[in-house]
């Protein structure tokens, strides 16, 4: 099953993605994190792995995809004729590309590493290439992590997938993007859920009457000091937080 994961920035992605990915693993899945934000610079520590190579560098990094851009152009290749593809599966995914530690391995499309160094669209092109290509069997889990915002229905991703999860904080901006979400999974015809995060009593009834389709809601993480103290010092994420339980539980009854 691939799962992706979004929502604005700082709602909590990179942190449901590591407690999902710790959860899996404790189940004996196999679970891959693809890390498909070319700005997140701390999904491996959140995890409590090193930071894994970009795999753009295995197809010659970012200038070759770009002059590979720039020859399909001039051949006139069809739209659907990528520079790059690969087909593979969780095993046979180049292992010097791959980091990994209790049971869970993360992949890196690609990051930014310098200014002025082009636009992302390579990454772009290569995640959706990687995902479409990715060849799971039955105990398998992907879980992946977004830049923030909606780009990556730009970019097709969440077709490739199985189902989309939403994390909503109470704000303005995540209550006003579920609503395209919203819309925008309904033309692709993939599941969509909400997890609410960081939440308390007050404002978990103030973002449920405000989202659209509250059925969708999976779970819910109330306000948590040790998660806010992961996350702000960039180490390893507590396991065993219990509402990881009912997401789990509700993604199986929902999708399977």
């Amino acid at each position: 099953m691939k799962l992706i994961v979004c929502g604005k920035g700082g709602s909590g992605k990179s942190t449901l993605i590591a407690l999902l990915a710790r959860h899996y693993a404790g189940l004996g899945r196999q679970v891959l994190v693809v890390d498909t934000d070319e700005s997140n610079a701390g999904l491996h520590r959140l995890l409590g792995t090193g930071a894994p190579k970009d795999l753009l560098g295995f197809f010659g990094g970012k200038r070759k995809m770009m002059e590979g851009f720039r020859d399909a152009r001039q051949n006139k290749a069809s739209p659907d004729s990528p520079p790059v593809s690969c087909s593979w599966t969780i095993d046979t995914i180049p292992r010097e590309y791959v980091s990994g530690t209790n049971g869970v391995q993360l992949v890196a499309i690609g990051k930014i590493h310098e200014a002025g160094e082009g636009c992302a669209c390579p990454m772009g092109v290569l995640a959706k290439q990687f995902l479409s290509g990715l060849t799971l069997n039955p105990n398998d889990i992907v879980l992946i992590d977004t830049e923030a915002g909606i780009e990556h229905f730009g970019r097709g991703i969440d077709k490739v997938c199985n189902a989309i999860v939403m994390v909503i904080d109470p704000s303005y901006e995540s209550i006003h993007l579920a609503g395209m979400v919203s819309g925008m999974a309904g033309t692709i015809d993939v599941p969509l859920f909400y997890v609410l995060n960081k939440t308390d009593a007050e404002t978990s009834l103030t973002v449920r009457n405000a989202i659209p389709d509250t059925d969708r809601i999976i779970g819910e993480f109330m306000q948590n000091p040790a998660l806010l103290a992961a996350g702000l010092e960039g180490r390893e994420l507590p396991a065993g937080y219990p509402a990881v339980s009912e997401v789990v539980e509700n993604i199986r009854a929902r999708v399977g």
